[in-house]
């Protein structure tokens, strides 16, 4: 006898409960067919075991109450049966994000080392202004090219160059949307949240089923949406910090709306979008790795490999390549806001 048989009988829905005894459309339990396979007597269950009323405990009194993976079988049909409409939506919308990839891959493997270490040297040099993170910067990439793991570096700075661009480009205009509407930020703070809590291998579960494993768009959207959340946090909330009597002072010069976003709460919101930016860049980071699961390429790779062959030595060497990147990333994008606070200070 199940514990919650008396609830059936009290609300007289008995008859209903057996139905057909068919015991419902979900396979046997292991527990159940253990329980049949013995002298039939169902064991006491003491108030102190008393299971919680779900789906499952109600089903082992009713049959035709419905199981909780009738739950998550209906969510997963209910997807599939969108799934088409929804690729023949997203597959035009997200292609360019395929060829933004494609292209910086491509342009990253081929470029010679002998350019392009000096190049991003040079970069770090104009954004940073400091010959020591250059020669750190030049020096890391020629040490990950000593062991062969240059191809695997540029290809995660390739994906990380992609999806950061579009962060910046899709968040900061958002963040700015929000400071500007109180009734936006409310709608759009739930989703971000969402967006900021959910495990990042959930991102791509939905993907996986939407586009091909082979389109570099599946990981690239799977990137920004974990990553762009902090630029159109901090974005919203360096606009809403800009000091109300610097409003005030811009509105009696008669500046309109567009001419005090630009001219007042931009440059003084700068370092806080800078200190978004750098988040996004580092959280990109994170998920190029989780990514490789998904035919995302870079030192991710590495990593699982590792994993999956138990090559300890290919793992550690392929995380401390991360970790290096990360370093360079961090240091250079914090070098870039500590000028911009400098020059507000001046």
């Amino acid at each position: 006898m199940a514990t919650y048989d008396w609830l059936f009988n009290s609300l007289g829905l008995r008859d209903w409960c057996d139905g057909d005894g068919s015991g419902g459309s979900a396979p046997m339990s292991m527990a159940d067919l253990i329980g049949q396979s013995g002298d039939g007597g169902a064991p006491e269950v003491s108030a102190w075991d008393t299971p919680f009323p779900s789906m499952d405990a109600l089903n082992d009194a009713c049959a035709s109450f419905p199981q909780s993976r009738e739950i998550t079988q209906g969510v997963e049909r209910g997807f599939l049966d969108i799934k088409d409409a929804l690729s023949y939506v997203l597959d035009p919308l997200t292609q360019p994000l395929s060829w933004a990839l494609s292209n910086a891959l491509w342009l990253f493997q081929e470029t010679p080392w002998w350019i392009m270490i000096p190049a991003l040297a040079l970069i770090v040099l104009l954004v940073s202004r400091s010959w020591q993170l250059m020669t750190f910067v030049a020096g890391s990439f020629a040490a990950l090219a000593f062991i062969d793991y240059y191809e695997y570096a540029m290809q995660t700075l390739a994906v990380i160059a992609v999806c950061a661009v579009i962060c910046v480009l899709l968040g900061v205009p958002i963040g700015i949307a929000m400071s500007r509407s109180d009734r936006l930020q409310r709608a759009m703070i739930p989703v971000l949240d969402m967006l900021q809590t959910l495990p990042p291998f959930v991102y791509l579960i939905p993907l996986i089923f939407l586009f091909s494993v082979t389109e570099p768009k599946l990981y690239g959207i799977a990137i920004i949406l974990y990553a762009i959340v902090p630029v159109i946090r901090l974005t919203n909330l360096g606009i809403r910090l800009v000091d109300k009597e610097v409003i005030e002072a811009a509105d009696a010069f008669g500046m309109t709306g567009r001419q005090k976003l630009y001219g007042v709460q931009i440059p003084l919101a700068l370092p806080n979008i800078m200190a978004g930016v750098n988040q996004t860049i580092m959280m990109s980071l994170a998920m190029v790795v989780i990514a490789s699961l998904v035919s995302a390429p870079g030192l991710g790779v590495l990593v699982l490999r590792g994993i999956r062959n138990l090559e300890l030595g290919v793992g550690l060497i392929s995380g401390l390549g991360i970790v290096l990147l990360a370093v360079i990333l961090d240091r250079s994008t914090k070098a870039a806001l500590a000028r911009v606070n400098a020059a507000q200070k001046n």
